[in-house]
């Protein structure tokens, strides 16, 4: 797999200037929910539309069946990581459940939590912020994106990273040259990103 392209994409975190994420949220009770094409293409595009909507970028992804892990940095000092998760996981649940409503899946009622006598509501994510690290050095992002890319090949899901569709080990190998409509639009960081990191690192 190519390095390169890591020189150009960078991440951040929270609203510490300077900072990348790395994000980790599960399905709920570490179900593997996320095993069809269709449900694997309407979570990118839900992350897609939340990394607009709440501006961050995207560097790089895996989504595992039950699980996603995201390397974002932001793009104003305003944005925030508990908006970019609820804006990626409440619109893509509901979109489930509408799916498991018409077609009355059994699975609706596994993932239909009682909180109290007459008080159910749908899950289809875990409870909590999920995991969430700061990255400030090239070194610690380019572990990041390895230990993302390599998920699927530890878990024997295939034998070579780009062989996982569903993550931006392809778009790395192809040096940011390769798209596919069905997965979210990757984002080169500055080039001084790291620059700016390091001016914020705490002494």
């Amino acid at each position: 797999m190519a390095s390169s392209p890591l020189n150009q994409k960078r991440v951040k975190h929270h609203h510490d200037p300077g900072h990348c994420h790395e994000l980790t949220f599960s399905c709920y009770q570490q179900l593997p929910l996320l095993t069809n094409d269709r449900w694997r293409a309407m979570l990118s595009d839900s992350i897609q539309r939340a990394c607009i909507g709440q501006h961050w970028a995207l560097s790089a992804f895996v989504l595992m069946p039950e699980h996603a892990h995201l390397l974002v940095y932001p793009l104003t000092p305003e944005a925030q990581v508990s908006h970019l998760l609820r804006a990626v996981k409440r619109p893509f649940s509901y979109r489930i459940k509408q799916l498991l409503l018409q077609s009355k899946s059994p699975l609706l009622e596994k993932l239909t939590i009682r909180q109290r006598p007459g008080v159910t509501s749908f899950r289809f994510w875990q409870e909590g912020p999920g995991y969430d690290r700061n990255l400030m050095h090239e070194k610690s992002v380019q572990a990041a994106i390895n230990y993302l890319h390599m998920n699927p090949v530890r878990r024997g899901l295939c034998e070579r990273v780009t062989d996982w569709v569903w993550s931006s080990a392809s778009w790395y190998a192809a040096e940011g040259q390769l798209e596919n409509e069905l997965l979210p639009k990757l984002t080169a960081l500055p080039a001084d990103f790291f620059v700016g990191a390091a001016d914020h690192t705490p002494h």
